[in-house]
């Protein structure tokens, strides 16, 4: 097969044969119970160095609660999946978590210039397609998958895809690598102790990142029974034996919105913005993240009971989403 192009940007070597070893070894079959806490699921499941994806962003059923855990514990060198983003990367950088991006399309803010002025990350350029080729080339356990675009564009070169002779029409066929975070971490609707996840409305390849991962971390607004799950299995988005731990978090995309639950605190969102430009992130972070040991007693201690009430009123749309 012929390489007509390479793009130069940095990437994970394929190892199809090496998740399928892993999840042989690792993931459990057995339907047991996997819920924890929130500080033990990102104690057990995310290290130091780890590539990890997730799903969604910080405005739209983003796993929030499990990004504050990550700065609480202070997790270093994690290189993350940015596709569909907003402030994510930003929150998370501001917490010296993260030295490389894969970009599909993320806010560009003052954290993000200042980190890169300094060196502190590295920036690796794709689209939101292409990441979500590269998800699903590593669920399917194919080491790249070719797509009809991306080949002659400035991403092209910044990224690690490659221009090759299709073997089937000798035409150029852009191929990309696959991906296979070693942890995906998404945040569900509904979710049952063994891990069978519910996700209502729209998403951006949570099936794919379940699949792909070595390790998968399932926050979910409310853990429901095993028999819902069995009288409506076609509800089901991702099954049990992909997950690895189930987080109990209420309001757990705070401040974001769960379609069909509650809408965004549009107020917490503008002063993530004022810190951002006004070089006050420390203080956020110390509000938000480090003055307190959980997210329950987030919610408790800074956002209140009257707040989450009107957010939950604020959600106007819900047909479609428990119905």
């Amino acid at each position: 097969m012929e390489v007509l192009a390479s793009g130069v940007g940095e990437f994970r070597m394929p190892d199809p044969d090496g998740l399928r070893a892993y999840v042989r070894d690792h993931k459990e079959r057995r339907p047991v119970n996997k819920v924890v806490t929130e500080q033990e699921a990102v104690q057990r499941f995310v290290s130091d160095g780890d590539y990890v994806a997730y799903d969604q962003n910080v405005a739209n059923r983003g796993p929030a609660s499990l990004f504050r855990e990550i700065i609480r514990q202070r997790k270093k060198n994690l290189w993350l999946c940015a596709k569909f983003n907003w402030s994510d990367v930003s929150l998370l950088v501001a917490g010296g978590c993260v030295s490389k991006v894969d970009v599909g399309w993320m806010e560009s803010g003052p954290v993000i210039n200042r980190a890169l002025q300094k060196g502190e990350i590295e920036l690796i350029e794709w689209t939101n397609g292409a990441l979500s080729y590269r998800l699903l080339a590593g669920a399917m356990g194919v080491p790249f998958l070719p797509m009809r675009y991306l080949g002659g564009t400035d991403a092209f070169a910044r990224s690690a895809a490659k221009l090759i002779e299709d073997p089937y029409l000798a035409k150029p066929i852009c191929v990309v690598p696959a991906l296979n975070p070693d942890v995906g971490i998404i945040h569900v609707h509904q979710c049952d102790v063994h891990g069978n996840a519910r996700v209502f409305g729209a998403g951006v390849a949570p099936l794919e990142i379940a699949m792909a991962s070595k390790k998968l971390i399932i926050s979910t607004e409310e853990i429901i029974g095993n028999e819902a799950i069995r009288r409506q299995p076609q509800r089901t988005t991702i099954p049990y034996y992909f997950v690895d731990a189930v987080v109990l978090a209420p309001f757990g995309a705070y401040p974001g919105a769960v379609p069909g639950l509650y809408g965004a605190d549009f107020q917490q969102l503008f002063e993530f913005a004022i810190a951002q430009a006004q070089d006050g992130m420390g203080e956020y972070l110390d509000k938000w993240v480090y003055s307190v040991a959980s997210h329950e007693e987030m919610l408790e201690q800074r956002v209140g009971v009257k707040k989450l009430l009107q957010l939950r009123q604020d959600e106007t749309i819900r047909e479609g989403y428990y119905e």
